[in-house]
């Protein structure tokens, strides 16, 4: 956790908590890194993976674990608000996976990753506002000695919102739920439309 030299809020304080107290799936790893320091005057910063493949799973992932997904989960928190934020918290987030290539072609590919965002806050029913991001795609084709390399799609998903309250356990969950939507583990939030994840090799 990053802050300057002043107590840390108990709103802040009653908010690590209850990160600290969410369960996770278990194909679902943490860990924290340092958060950012100058965007507000406290905040934790998490990265995740999501591993599938291990020994207690079953169906297309079984086998070997292997990483399918990647993200980030940052909550800043000043006390005095900030106009943009709409409140005292933001939380700030980052999903990453590949995928197969010909959905970059889907025209509507920024829709459907960016439904996976509204529809897994609202079946959490997680208050928030303010709720903002992108959906960014790169097809990556391979040529010369590299040209027997299959094409991959590349996702990268970020969004931010202002969150109601301090119980921020269920939006870290949001979160992980997110990373393994993009990786494409079942099952999946009620709603959410799935696309196919790239094989592990």
């Amino acid at each position: 956790m990053t802050g300057d030299q002043r107590e840390v809020p108990a709103p802040f304080a009653t908010a690590l908590a209850s990160m600290r107290a969410q369960r996770l799936r278990p194909e679902v790893r943490l860990a924290e890194i340092p958060g950012p320091a100058r965007v507000a005057p406290f905040s934790v910063a998490l990265e995740g993976e999501v591993l599938a493949g291990r020994d207690d799973q079953v169906g297309e992932h079984g086998g070997e674990p292997g990483e399918v997904a990647t993200g980030r989960f940052v909550v800043l928190h000043d006390p005095d608000g900030q106009e943009t934020w709409r409140g005292t918290f933001r939380v700030v987030t980052l999903v990453r996976a590949t995928l197969e290539p010909e959905l970059a072609a889907d025209p509507l590919f920024a829709e459907v990753v960016w439904s996976w965002v509204t529809e897994t806050l609202d079946g959490a029913g997680v208050e928030h506002v303010a709720l903002g991001g992108t959906v960014t795609r790169v097809l990556s084709q391979s040529f010369g000695a590299l040209a027997g390399t299959p094409d991959a799609v590349d996702l990268e998903l970020r969004a931010s919102w202002t969150p109601v309250g301090t119980a921020l356990g269920t939006h870290l969950a949001v979160w992980a739920d997110l990373m393994c939507t993009a990786g494409g583990l079942p099952p999946l939030p009620e709603g959410v439309t799935a696309l196919t994840p790239r094989r592990l090799p």
